[in-house]
């Protein structure tokens, strides 16, 4: 199993109906390892300006599927998969809800260097459509 320090560029869209879409655009350090069966996994930390300070955020790319996990002051776990619709709780300091996740894009294009994770999914909230939203995460090592 190989693991190495990387600089994470994260950049997230949310697109609601009638409205500008919300990005936020997060530069963090974090690591990846790459297992020896190919998984790949991504784990930072955000910050302030994400509003999640105090949480840790981990991506696992296995093959088709990716699971995006959120531990610490935020507490859910979303997992992506082209075509399919996953549901998950997502826990807030105001209470849990129930959220469903459908994939519309997937792309993932990684190596031991680093590269591009691009996920499209729109999110509906107890069942509610809530509009689209995308991640896209590039990775590169970080100088030694």
């Amino acid at each position: 199993m190989e693991e190495k320090k990387v600089i994470l560029y994260v950049r997230g869209e949310q697109y609601f109906e009638d409205v500008d879409p919300e990005a936020t655009e997060l530069i963090s350090e974090g690591v990846m390892t790459i297992s020896d069966g190919g998984v790949i996994t991504l784990v930072y930390d955000e910050t302030e300006l994400t509003g999640l300070e105090g949480t840790t955020t981990t991506f696992v790319i296995d093959g088709g599927m990716v699971t995006l996990t959120r531990s610490g002051e935020l507490n859910s776990q979303m997992i992506f998969q082209m075509g399919k619709r996953h549901t998950s709780l997502y826990e807030t300091p105001w209470g849990t809800l129930t959220v469903d996740v459908t994939t519309t894009g997937l792309s993932c294009r990684m190596d031991a260097h680093g590269g591009i994770l691009d996920i499209r999914y729109s999110i509906a909230v107890d069942h509610q459509v809530t509009g689209e939203n995308r991640f896209k995460v590039r990775v590169r090592e970080a100088a030694r």
